[in-house]
Formats: structure tokens, sequence, C-alpha cells
């Protein structure tokens, strides 16, 4: 550091302030910087002059006082009021220290640990979604390894943890907000303290490559008190269909590489492998292309709604005949998921969420249904527009 700071203990003595000492952190000073300083005296030149002369007055003033010996006023200027004048000089020519720049647009966060949360009568949607934020946030966290710096303000000082001694974020003290920067990517971590938790907030220009890089393989059933978030498995490969449900595997997979938003429904009698076609479709191809799925049941289709951080996103609703019941029954007419469904379909509510958040618009949707009959299905939902490929399984294959 190129600034030695005299006055150390101000502030130190102070017991967090010792707290962040013995707990490996130092001080951080501020260092000169030729181009800052070169652009202060070439733009800012009456100011910096200002700065200077008001700095060397104050300082007289404090070492010229009549009233004590020489020796006092020598000794005054290692005061606190002498202090304060060199350190609002010292802060003029010197570059703040690295903080976050909250213009950038991507922005994802997260108080932890997560409570756990579990209700046999209804899901817990924000429950899992705050347990997916929080684990996509780790994810990232470990894949970029030790920052560029690690930073931290308390009691109008700055302090730093060297980076040969960090370890892992949970580990790191943190009083008030802590921030942890990568220059490449350029990324900003922010740690605040909130009671038992801590609020982790993750700040950068794109965070949509790191998201969709630590999210391979993700999946989450929406499912009452059994609501979960892990990898996706399938028991069966799509080349264990019969050739006729491997020829619409291919046009589903050709649709998925084409279209920005595609539903596709798949009908047939109990066991003719339709829920375990949706789960090997999710695995075998979408997977691959960055796809996070989503299995919901009855209840989280009604709540749902995609979340905007995600740039691919699968939807697995199974026994939709059972959901999207035709609105003229009097049964279907009690509940509104069938509404719910349709904006999906159509995606008003998809891109509504896109468009309120800022979000680029080469984000996908891919929603796979299944159903016994497509009788009792309302006849919105087959309108053109809505379900772009449909296919009968009629083979016993489970």
């Amino acid at each position: 550091m190129t600034y030695f700071d005299h006055f150390d203990s101000y502030n130190s003595k102070q017991p967090q302030a010792q707290g962040l000492l013995s707990a490996g952190w130092r001080p951080y000073y501020r260092q000169i910087d030729p181009k800052f300083l070169a652009d202060l005296v070439l733009r800012d030149t009456p100011e910096l002059a200002h700065k200077w002369f008001s700095l060397n007055s104050n300082l007289a003033n404090i070492a010229g006082r009549n009233e004590f010996a020489w020796w006092a006023n020598m000794m005054n200027l290692f005061s606190a009021e002498a202090r304060y004048h060199v350190d609002d000089f010292w802060n003029y020519i010197t570059p703040d220290p690295p903080y976050p720049d909250h213009r950038f647009t991507d922005m994802l966060s997260v108080e932890t640990p997560i409570k756990p949360m579990i209700s046999r009568d209804e899901i817990a949607i924000d429950h899992v979604f705050s347990r997916l934020r929080e684990i996509i946030i780790l994810k990232i966290l470990k894949f970029l390894g030790r920052p560029t710096l690690v930073t931290q303000h308390y009691l109008d000082r700055f302090f730093y943890f060297p980076i040969e001694q960090f370890a892992n974020w949970e580990r790191l003290d943190v009083i008030n907000t802590a921030y942890g920067y990568w220059e490449d990517p350029e990324m900003w971590l922010q740690i605040d303290n909130v009671g038992k938790e801590r609020r982790l907030t993750l700040l950068a220009r794109d965070l949509r490559p790191l998201v969709r890089k630590v999210t391979h393989g993700l999946a989450v059933m929406l499912s009452g008190y059994q609501s979960r978030v892990g990898q996706i498995q399938s028991q069966f490969s799509l080349r264990s269909f019969p050739q006729d449900i491997q020829d619409f595997t291919d046009v589903v997979q050709q649709a998925i590489l084409d279209q920005d938003q595609l539903a596709v429904l798949v009908s047939g009698e109990p066991g003719t492998g339709k829920t375990v076609w949706t789960q090997a479709i999710a695995k075998e191809i979408l997977v691959s292309l960055g796809y996070v799925t989503f299995i919901l049941d009855h209840d989280a289709v009604q709540n749902f709604a995609p979340p905007p951080y995600l740039e691919r996103i699968c939807l697995i609703i199974n026994e939709a005949d059972n959901l999207a019941q035709d609105r003229s029954m009097e049964v279907a007419q009690y509940s509104n998921k069938t509404e719910h469904i349709l904006s999906l379909l159509d995606g008003t509510l998809y891109r509504s969420v896109i468009d309120e958040m800022g979000m680029q618009s080469d984000q996908k949707l891919v929603i796979l249904m299944t159903c016994n009959t497509t009788e009792r299905l309302d006849p919105a939902m087959l309108r053109k527009g809505r379900i772009d490929l449909t296919c009968e399984f009629t083979h016993r294959f489970v």
C-alpha cells in the first residue's frame, strides 16, 4: 500500500473493529492512482488548489496556536482534528475503493440459509423459488472461485480480506455489508447481514451465461410437501419407444430448435408411456440445450410464473385434462386453472414477466403436457396457435 495511515488505532479500538482484525480483515488504505490524479490536475484544477490551500491553512492553524508551547502544537498535528483534514484531502486526490456498479441490469438475490417450509395443503412456491435462487447463486460462487477483491465498510473505514487467506464465503465475518469482486468476468457479490441470515446479491452486466452453466440438468418439482430442486431423471431412453413415437420425437426436437415457444400435447390411455416420454425429452434433448425443467402439479400451475432470470424453461404438466377442463362443465367453473394454462400457452403471462423485468427476447419456453383424453379439454386449448404438436400414444408401454 502506498499510503501509510499514521492513525491505525482510529476506530480500531471499537470491539467490532477489533473483531474484524482478529478475523483476518485488514485496513484498506486508499492509494495514489497516477491517471486519476492527472485528471484532477487537468480537469479540476481550481478545486484541487482550494483543497490544497485549505489543508495547509488548517494545519497551520493547528500548529500555530499562541497559547500553547511549540512542542504541544507539534503533537496536535497528530490529533483527530488534524487527521480529519488530512483524510479529507487524501480522499479527494485518491479514487474511491472499488464498489458495485448498480447500473448493472442483471441481479440475483436471496436470503440464506433458506428456512425449511413444508405443507401438505399448499405449495410454497416462493419458498421453492428462493431455494432455487440459493442453489444457483452458491453454484455460481463455487464456479467463480476466489474473488479478485473482498472489502467491507465499517465505522467510516474500509477493510479488505487478504485473498490468499480466503477459504469460503460461509466463514467470512461480515458485520454490515461486504463486497466481493471478480475482474473476469466483471461481477460483484454483495453480502448483507440480516439477523441470523445473510442476503447474497450477485450483480453483473450479463448473468445469463453463468446461470445457464450452473443450471445444467436442473429440475424443480412443485407438488405440495414433495416439492424439491434436483436433477431431471428418466427411466427410459427415447429410443426405447415405438417407432411412431420416435418419429414424433424427431419432429418435436426440430420444433424445439426452431421455435422460441413450443407447446406439445400427448394423449393416450394410462400405461402408454406419456409421462416417461416427457421426462425423456427433458433429459435427453432439453438438458443439452440449457433448459431448466419444472414439473408442475395442478395447484402449482395455478400460481406459477416463469422465473425471469432463467434463459430457457421447460414445463411438464401431467393429466392436463383434469386441469384445463371444458369451462362449459360445472366442475370447471369453480377454478381458474383453465385460464391460467391458456395464458401460459398464449405466452401472455410469460412474455409479460420478461418485458417487465427487462430481460432479453431470446428466452425460450417449452410446455409438455399429457392427458388421458382430449374430450374433456377446453376447446380453447386446441385452437391454432396454442398447441403446436399433438400425438396419441396407443402402444402399451408401461
